[in-house]
C-alpha cells in the first residue's frame, strides 16, 4: 500500500522555483486521480512560495470532461485520461496545439498500467488475459464511450493478444469474447470500482492507480498486473483562456517537478520522471511485455480504428456481441 499523506510534510517547501500561485485554479480532470489531487493539492497550496491558492476541481469520465470544456466549461488546467481528449480541446481552441511540446515529458504528467482487480485472495484465480474469458467469469469495465480507462482497458487486451502472437483477426475475436463477458458498463472508472467493491462482477479491468487508491482505503481487493500490458499516459495542459494563468502554470510545473512526481508515486501513479518512485521507496511491478500506444499504431490510427461511432471495431462488436458461456 502507498500512503502519500505520510510523506507530504517532508516535501513542503521543497518544490521547484515557480511563479507564486494565488487565487482559484479551476482544474478539470478525469475520475481516477481524485484522491491523489486531494493529497497533492494540499501540498501545493501550502508551499511557502505560494499565497494561499485554492484548487476548484471537477471530476468525471474523461471524454465527458473534455466535451464539457470544449463546450465552454471554465477551466484553467485540464488533466485527461487520453491524448485524443486533449486533441479535442485543441480543435476547440481551448488548448494550444503545442501542448505536447511543453514541459519535460511531452505534456504527459502521469503513467499507469491496466490491472485485473480481484477480490482479496483472488477466489477466481485470475492471472492472465485468457482467464478473463473463462466460463462464468463476469468482467466489469468502464464504458469506453465516456471513459478513458475503458478505452485503455480494451487496447491493453487487444495489444496483449498481439504480443502473444495472435493475428489482428484473432485479437479482435478476443475483444468480442471479453465484451461478451462484461456486465453493464459504468460511465467512469470510479463508478466501475464502486460497483465492483459493492459486489458486482468477478474481476474489474482498471488502471493500477485506482486499484492502489482503493486498497489504501481498506477495501478487500487486490490487483494483478498481467504479463502483457499497455502503458497508459495521461496528458495535462494549461488552457488558452485561463483566468489565472500564473497560478495554473505554477500548479502544472509543480505536478511535473521531481517532488510533484514523487507525490504522484506515493498516490499510486507511475511517475513520468525516471527515478521519482524509487526516491520515495515506491516499487512498481514492470510487466515483462509492456507496450505503448505506439505499438498499436499511435492515437492517430487507433482512435478511429477502434472507437469511431458506428465503424470502429468496438462498435462492430457491440452490434454483433459474442455470447459468453454460462456457469456450469
Amino acid at each position: 500500500m502507498l500512503a502519500g499523506s505520510l510523506f507530504a510534510a517532508s516535501i513542503l517547501g521543497a518544490g521547484p522555483p515557480a511563479a507564486a500561485a494565488s487565487g482559484t485554479i479551476g482544474l478539470v480532470t478525469y475520475s481516477t486521480p481524485a484522491l491523489a489531487y486531494t493529497a497533492i493539492g494540499t501540498v501545493f497550496t501550502k508551499l511557502p512560495a505560494n499565497q494561499g491558492p485554492t484548487i476548484d476541481t471537477s471530476y468525471g469520465p474523461s471524454a465527458t470532461q473534455g466535451a464539457e470544456v470544449a463546450g465552454g466549461q471554465p477551466a484553467d488546467v485540464v488533466n485527461l485520461s487520453l491524448e485524443p481528449d486533449m486533441e479535442r480541446l485543441v480543435k476547440a481552441g481551448v488548448v494550444s496545439p503545442g501542448w505536447d511540446r511543453i514541459g519535460p515529458d511531452h505534456g504527459m504528467v502521469t503513467d499507469s498500467v491496466v490491472v485485473f482487480v480481484v477480490r482479496r485472495g483472488n477466489p477466481m484465480h485470475i492471472g492472465s488475459w485468457a482467464d478473463l474469458v473463462k466460463r462464468g467469469v463476469r468482467v466489469i469495465m468502464p464504458n469506453p464511450s465516456s471513459s478513458g480507462t475503458g478505452r485503455w482497458d480494451l487496447l491493453a487486451a487487444y495489444g496483449a493478444e498481439r504480443e502473444l502472437g495472435r493475428s489482428p483477426a484473432q485479437a479482435q475475436h478476443y475483444l468480442a469474447q471479453l465484451l461478451g463477458h462484461g456486465v453493464p458498463e459504468p460511465a467512469s472508472a470510479s463508478a466501475a470500482m464502486a460497483a465492483f467493491v459493492s459486489g458486482s462482477g468477478d474481476v474489474l479491468l482498471d488502471e493500477e492507480a485506482d486499484a492502489i487508491t482503493t486498497q489504501n482505503k481498506g477495501d478487500a481487493i487486490t490487483d494483478v498486473v498481467p504479463n502483457q500490458d499497455i502503458l497508459t499516459e495521461h496528458p495535462i495542459a494549461v488552457t488558452e483562456h485561463s483566468k489565472n494563468p500564473t497560478a495554473a502554470r505554477a500548479l502544472v510545473t509543480f505536478l511535473e517537478s521531481e517532488k510533484g512526481q514523487e507525490l504522484w508515486a506515493l498516490e499510486g501513479f507511475r511517475p513520468v520522471r525516471p527515478g521519482a518512485a524509487g526516491a520515495v521507496g515506491v516499487r512498481f511491478v514492470r510487466p515483462p511485455r509492456l507496450f505503448t500506444i505506439g505499438y498499436l499504431g499511435g492515437w492517430g490510427k487507433v482512435a478511429a480504428k477502434f472507437f469511431a461511432p458506428g465503424t470502429g471495431i468496438v462498435s462492430q462488436i457491440e452490434r454483433h456481441p459474442a455470447k459468453p458461456a454460462s456457469k456450469g
